[in-house]
């Protein structure tokens, strides 16, 4: 079984790692799969090449469809935590938890506004919209043609120029809390595709961040919660912003 080129130039952060499954930390920039122009410098390439090429044999015998081990992904533009299942076992465990929406993961956005509420759930329908032509990227938008879309959320940090956010999607649609946020009118800064030019200008890249991914060991059962540090790259942006990293924060959504 073919598996994606191991290459060990794409460096990534291991928060949490035993036989069954990682939890790696992807920096802004970075595919996580590999794909038309990223053949050999996306995430997985980097993870196969981990441990002197030891991960890349063991993701080759869960195979393409088992998804070489990745139990979901981040747009390229956003930084923080994903799973990598390391055993077929430890995949469909996982593979349940996702699918029963038993996993808990947390973002930090940088907005250029508050939500209304300092708290709520964002609850509108996201529909997929395929690109018109080749090399476009695939987009999603609010409408009700669109499949059910929840995204829970509380405010972390306020300032004149922007807020804090911390957003908790409670299904997995593409895009999703970008498109969420900005249908109520607080666009994620840096946001090159649904953020008007003049709130994307205000961040070198997307001001989105998965830092905490929440979970029960598919294998021992053990609780594991796997928290990151919010983003040197963004910090400038928060400073310009006059926001206070929200760094240890307990999320309670």
């Amino acid at each position: 079984m073919n598996i994606p080129t191991p290459n060990p130039a794409i460096t990534f952060g291991v928060l949490f790692e035993d036989e069954h499954l990682m939890v790696v930390h992807k920096r802004a920039g970075l595919v996580t799969q590999p794909g038309k122009g990223h053949e050999d410098d996306a995430l997985l390439n980097g993870i196969c090449a981990y441990r002197d090429g030891k991960v890349g044999k063991m993701l080759a015998r869960l195979g393409e469809q088992r998804d070489f081990g990745l139990l979901h992904r981040l747009d390229r533009e956003t930084s923080g935590l994903l799973c990598v299942a390391l055993s077929p076992a430890a995949y469909d465990g996982m593979r349940e938890q996702f699918e029963g929406k038993e996993v808990r993961k947390f973002y930090w956005a940088i907005t250029v506004k508050a939500p209304l509420q300092p708290a709520g759930v964002i609850s509108r329908p996201i529909l997929e919209i395929e690109p018109k032509k080749q090399g476009d990227k695939k987009l999603a938008k609010i409408n009700p043609a669109g499949k059910p879309s929840a995204t829970a959320f509380r405010v972390l940090a306020i300032s004149p120029n922007g807020a804090v956010v911390e957003c908790r999607p409670l299904t997995g649609r593409l895009h999703q809390v970008r498109v969420h946020l900005n249908s109520i009118g607080c666009p994620i800064v840096g946001d090159g595709l649904y953020a008007p030019k003049k709130v994307s200008a205000l961040s070198p890249r997307l001001a989105l961040h998965a830092w905490r991914l929440a979970f029960t060991h598919p294998i021992t059962d053990t609780p594991i919660d796997c928290r990151s540090e919010f983003p040197k790259d963004l910090r400038g942006v928060l400073r310009k912003l006059k926001l206070v990293a929200p760094d240890g924060v307990a999320a309670g959504i």
